[in-house]
């Protein structure tokens, strides 16, 4: 009797996990758990600022640039699906549109710093909040622009004809990596925004 006749079925017909699957949800255990150092230094320290600003004095709420981050995890959803179906210029037209309001995010933050620094005068050294609170969303702000980066370089390749519905699986890997920046803020809104005003 062969080696092979003992192989139980099951075992037989199992395959090693997609690479790519794995190391992004590697990668989001590994983000989750810095991203969770942030938050949690930003509540301890919350209200133990000698003196002002405090965040309920210059803190807007940033809808508009939320909204517009969290309707990027649909289009990036909707191109991935498009890929599948082998329809390239939809897949190209919602992955731009993904790397539009992730870049509308981008510019409202920045706006947001901007007013901060110069008409409120908070610095990331004027007090504990300062500090947190720059270096909480000033962690999300360079997971974004990490993502825009693996964005737009996949655009460009759509734009150029080079992307194909084999090319599904690592478009989803990366749709992972943006669900995940999304899904952050919406702890990061939460806390700074909400608990923290």
């Amino acid at each position: 009797m062969s080696a092979a006749a003992h192989v139980p079925p099951s075992a037989a017909a199992w395959q090693l996990p997609d690479r790519g699957r794995v190391g992004i949800a590697g990668l989001i255990v590994a983000e989750s758990a810095l991203f969770a150092i942030f938050v949690v230094a930003y509540l301890y320290y919350l209200g133990r600022s000698l003196g002002g600003p405090t965040p309920g004095e210059v803190l807007g709420l940033p809808v508009a640039a939320s909204i517009a981050l969290w309707s990027s995890s649909a289009t990036i959803h909707l191109a991935v699906r498009a890929l599948r179906a082998a329809r390239t210029r939809a897949f190209a037209s919602w992955w731009a549109l993904t790397v539009l309001l992730g870049a509308l995010f981008l510019a409202a933050t920045g706006r947001e710093w901007y007013r901060l620094i110069v008409e409120e005068g908070l610095t990331i050294r004027t007090n504990l909040f300062g500090t947190t609170y720059y270096a909480l969303v000033g962690l999300h702000a360079s997971h974004v622009v990490v993502g825009l980066l693996m964005l737009s370089t996949v655009l460009a390749f759509a734009l150029a004809g080079r992307v194909r519905t084999a090319h599904a699986g690592r478009a989803e890997v990366i749709s992972y990596y943006w669900h995940f920046v999304d899904a952050v803020w919406v702890v990061v809104f939460l806390v700074v925004y909400g608990i923290g005003r």
